[in-house]
């Protein structure tokens, strides 16, 4: 309080002698009419030095007796004194952590042979007709957002907006949205362990225990960008090319390696094991998670443009920045606009000699032409059983290139052929089969299928599509 009725009483009298004058005033104009006059420069010398606050406050000083404003000790006792008022907003957030909005909504998913999976927010608990009519990338925002609500990061309007998207996505309006996990790969990802590093420094310097700053969500990251071919058309090209790497990135790899030990929540795939969207489809890529009994989508926002290739297996994932990607690392929402979804139905079968590569031009370049810039792109209709998942993966790896936020394509009996082909277990395919089908999540074209609201309408039969190739445009 002290330096406070200091700081206000020196800031006064110097407001008061560099207040303006009605004669002052007049003075202005013509030093900007003529600025070069000697008159004019002496004028607002004098006049600059009246407004200068260097030396009230260089001569001010804190009170405090021995502490210096920016040394450690002063932030301990800084720290210490704001103690109750962490307490009490740790206090309101368990509170309201405790009595959460929809806990009514949640239910057990049961196993087929007696047990439980786990438990999960159901959608159709809700019983709203209008999530029905919702498509399956939204209900993915929807999930997330009713299992987050705590009317403080998320609260119950945000929900109802997502619910009303057929309403509120034309209005731009904005949702906070938090991934289930964050991948990176090593160029944007070594920033960011070296930032929950330095916040353990200052941890540490604070007196407190630096084991506590962990990312609160799940952070893959894949060491796939710093290889470089300088062996090749050599037996043992591989081998030799992977002892360079190593080489020139030891420093690196070293600090990432300590990374993956010291923090909790953080898995660091090595070097030489593929690129980081193909290992993310293959390993990474959970479909459904079960934390600790807890199920829910998976979704993801990834350091690099092409992390919407992971759309292809019914994953909702995007591109962002650095700073988005350490926000939700640390537990933060993402700010969005509540986007508009493209419906593009594929029909029809692929004739013969048209290969995958033919079918992403072609989709890429409708696309382009109807506008999906800042929007999802679903993909839906009895032409997508012909697709492989390498197909639809490659669609989905082209969002970046016809400017869509995701090319979206819902779980289906292909993923799940897939993710048995991959490694995944029988009893991991059964849990995100019936998790899935429980909340509407799941789509079996062998069922009628129930109309879905898009915001704008495409179509394509796969019969249609003719060999055609890339290239620059001639005008």
């Amino acid at each position: 309080m002290y330096c406070r009725a200091r700081f206000a009483s020196r800031l006064a009298s110097t407001t008061a002698a560099a207040s303006f004058s009605p004669s002052a005033c007049s003075r202005v104009s013509s030093p900007i009419a003529s600025p070069s006059s000697a008159s004019s420069v002496s004028f607002w010398n004098q006049r600059y030095r009246s407004l200068s606050f260097s030396s009230s406050l260089r001569s001010l000083r804190c009170s405090a007796p021995r502490l210096h404003w920016r040394s450690p000790e002063s932030l301990r006792v800084l720290a210490r004194t704001s103690v109750p008022v962490v307490e009490r907003f740790h206090r309101r957030i368990a509170t309201t952590a405790s009595e959460h909005p929809f806990k009514g909504v949640m239910t057990s998913l049961p196993k087929p042979g007696g047990g439980e999976f786990g438990k999960f927010y159901s959608l159709p608990a809700l019983n709203d007709p209008r999530i029905d009519r919702l498509p399956y990338s939204i209900r993915i925002l929807l999930e997330s957002a009713i299992r987050n609500c705590d009317n403080f990061q998320v609260t119950k309007d945000d929900v109802e907006k997502i619910i009303d998207w057929e309403n509120t996505s034309p209005k731009q309006v904005e949702i906070p949205f938090k991934p289930a996990r964050v991948l990176l790969q090593d160029f944007t990802g070594v920033p960011a362990v070296v930032d929950l590093a330095s916040m353990r420094d200052a941890m540490k310097n604070l007196g407190n225990d630096p084991k506590k700053i962990n990312p609160l969500v799940p952070v893959d990251l894949v060491i796939d960008h710093s290889v470089q071919v300088d062996v090749a058309r050599s037996e043992n090209a591989v081998q030799e090319n992977m002892e360079l790497e190593f080489k020139r990135n030891k420093e690196r790899f070293a600090f990432l390696k300590w990374g993956s030990s010291a923090f909790h929540n953080m898995l660091v795939v090595p070097p030489g094991s593929g690129i980081v969207h193909q290992v993310n489809l293959e390993y990474l890529g959970r479909v459904v998670f079960n934390s600790d009994g807890m199920l829910y989508p998976d979704s993801v926002v990834g350091t690099d443009s092409h992390t919407t290739m992971i759309d292809g297996l019914g994953v909702a994932g995007w591109g962002v920045g650095g700073i988005e990607a350490e926000a939700a690392m640390l537990g933060q929402p993402m700010s969005m606009v509540l986007p508009g979804v493209v419906g593009f139905k594929l029909s029809g079968k692929l004739r013969d000699g048209v290969m995958a590569t033919d079918l992403v031009l072609t989709v890429t370049q409708m696309l382009r032409k109807h506008g999906v810039v800042g929007k999802f792109v679903e993909f839906y209709g009895e032409g997508m059983g012909e697709l492989s998942l390498a197909d639809r993966a490659t669609i989905a790896n082209m969002s970046p290139e016809y400017g869509a936020t995701m090319g979206f394509f819902p779980v289906d009996h292909v993923t799940l052929q897939y993710l048995k082909l991959t490694g995944r277990s029988d009893e991991t395919v059964s849990m995100i089969e019936a998790y899935l089908r429980a909340n509407k999540m799941f789509v079996d074209y062998n069922e009628p299928q129930q109309e879905r609201a898009y915001s704008s309408y495409l179509q394509l039969d796969l019969a249609e599509v003719e060999p055609c190739i890339s290239g620059p445009k001639r005008y």
